[in-house]
């Protein structure tokens, strides 16, 4: 006798779908309400838009002088991703292959800092550098990115060196190259996933960063896309509508990034995830 097949709930099913729905409802929100008046929004925030009204975003533009802000945004964000990239990968590499006794030491400090959380150093950190007259500068804020960046970037590049065969430098070495050499040359184009990996969270945490700009850029014209927006709200009400048409204009350059360089972000978890 055939076995009678059993049937089953899709559960699974269900679960990803709802967990899809909770994911794209607050970006429906924002979208569709960038589109409406504050009133409407306020009455019934649900309700879909009748009208394509660019008056939020034309209002938002102006207000969070948008213009300025991607800019500091962009400029904070490349500086400090390039940074990060070039000093953690060869500070992995040197930590790696020159095995001082120094150097584990050094490595399990960095990866210690890590569990440090930032709410712990920043009143200090203020405070120091606000006694040295050094705030309100967008390479104060991008040299504090660096180094925040360069525990978890040191300890993802250790890892992945460490599966690179140092046969491969060895003979870099024998035909002339010194270590300087033999890492730009045949370890830095092997990291590649790995680096594509830190490239996009480095990029998605300083963009979407509020926190540290917030207490290092004081003045309007340094303020990046995230402390703009905060110019919607006032002692005793919010603009939401065109706070929330701010948003959008604030996620769309990460958005059209990723899109651009899915592939390219795609292989690069992948292959990070395999080697």
């Amino acid at each position: 006798m055939k076995k009678r097949k059993s049937l089953r709930f899709p559960w699974k099913e269900i679960f990803i779908y709802l967990s899809l729905a909770l994911s794209v409802v607050p970006f429906y929100i924002i979208l569709n309400n960038s589109f409406r008046t504050t009133e409407l929004f306020i009455s019934n925030p649900f309700s879909l838009t009748n009208s394509l009204s660019f008056h939020n975003y034309v209002y938002a533009f102006e207000r969070m002088n948008y213009l300025n802000a991607i800019f500091n945004s962009f400029l904070i964000t490349l500086f400090s991703v390039t940074l990060i990239v070039l000093t953690a990968s060869s500070a992995a590499y040197f930590l790696l292959r020159f095995k001082w006794r120094i150097n584990k030491i050094i490595f399990a400090v960095l990866v210690s800092a890590m569990i440090v959380p930032f709410q712990a150093i920043m009143i200090p950190l203020v405070s120091i550098y606000g006694s040295l007259n050094a705030l309100n500068n967008k390479w104060i804020l991008i040299f504090m990115y660096m180094g925040f960046g360069q525990p978890f970037a040191i300890f993802l590049c250790h890892g992945f060196i460490k599966n690179i065969p140092l046969e491969l430098e060895e003979a870099a070495l024998i035909d002339g190259c010194n270590h300087v050499q033999s890492f730009y040359n045949i370890v830095l184009p092997n990291l590649k996933p790995i680096l594509i990996t830190l490239l996009i969270l480095d990029v998605l945490w300083i963009w979407n960063d509020y926190l540290l700009p917030s207490m290092i850029l004081l003045s309007p014209m340094q303020r990046t896309l995230p402390l703009s927006t905060y110019s919607f709200f006032s002692t005793y009400s919010v603009d939401f509508t065109p706070l929330m048409a701010s948003l959008v204009m604030t996620i769309l350059p990460v958005l059209v990034l990723f899109v651009l360089g899915q592939k390219q972000i795609v292989k690069g978890v992948v292959q990070g995830a395999i080697k």
